[in-house]
């Protein structure tokens, strides 16, 4: 079995950032020792070079393989620029060759706008990848910061991917097994054919609707990579596990 972490949208800097929870977190994340981390974007709220330092002194507390991917807050202020010199490339590919699993990272942000784009060429970046994992036999998983379908309970539509259409199609056409994004706040599921569909909560802010808490959410997958489960792990007064979906 194979266990991963998918976590979004620190937003170190904001006023109501919660260094507390995200220890927690972090410390949790240690102890269950999964195979990989995904951090979804947002992890800073300005973009601010000080917010970057800020998130990699925390992110460098991981200790599991991590991918990261930026967010709009992250692009804000020439922090696209700034990700790039303190956290790494904007893109990136993590490999988990034993569980023959592909991450597929792709950077959706937008210089100091709020709506995301993958874009032609990421887009091409993208189907190569892919491809490549199919030759190995790969279970492949793409992840973003911005969403690709509405997500429920957060109000009028603003801020998806000027490009959801044309990114969705080929995520399903090529029947990638999973997708993971960040952004709205708010955990929801969906499954697509063959393409199961995850976003995640804010784990360390309070930029929370209704009665929600910070969260993230864990992912298993079985040893011969045919069924996923997904459970949202809500962060109040301790950690709260709910399944959110399960393969049958």
């Amino acid at each position: 079995m194979t266990v991963i972490v998918h976590m979004s949208d620190l937003h170190i800097g904001f006023v109501e950032f919660r260094e507390d929870i995200l220890i927690n977190t972090i410390n949790y994340i240690n102890e269950l020792n999964p195979d990989a981390v995904i951090i979804s974007g947002d992890l800073t709220e300005h973009g601010y070079y000080n917010e970057f330092i800020k998130a990699k002194e925390y992110v460098s507390l991981i200790l599991p393989p991590t991918i990261i991917v930026p967010g709009n807050h992250d692009a804000r202020n020439l922090g696209d620029e700034i990700f790039e010199e303190v956290i790494g490339h904007r893109h990136n590919i993590l490999e988990l060759k034993d569980s023959k699993i592909k991450i597929i990272g792709l950077n959706s942000s937008e210089p100091d706008m709020d709506h995301g784009k993958i874009g032609r060429l990421q887009k091409q970046y993208m189907e190569r990848e892919i491809e490549d994992a199919k030759e190995k036999g790969f279970f492949i998983i793409i992840t973003f910061h911005h969403h690709i379908i509405s997500v429920p309970n957060t109000g009028r539509e603003r801020n998806v991917l000027s490009d959801a259409g044309d990114i969705l199609y080929t995520l399903i056409e090529k029947n990638v097994n999973l997708v993971l994004s960040g952004h709205k706040h708010v955990p929801h599921v969906w499954k697509m054919n063959n393409t199961i569909i995850a976003t995640t909560g804010t784990v360390s802010s309070m930029k929370l609707r209704g009665k929600s808490y910070p969260s993230f959410n864990v992912i298993t997958i079985s040893d011969d990579n045919k069924k996923v489960k997904i459970c949202l792990n809500t962060l109040n007064n301790g950690i709260e596990e709910k399944v959110l979906y399960e393969d049958e």
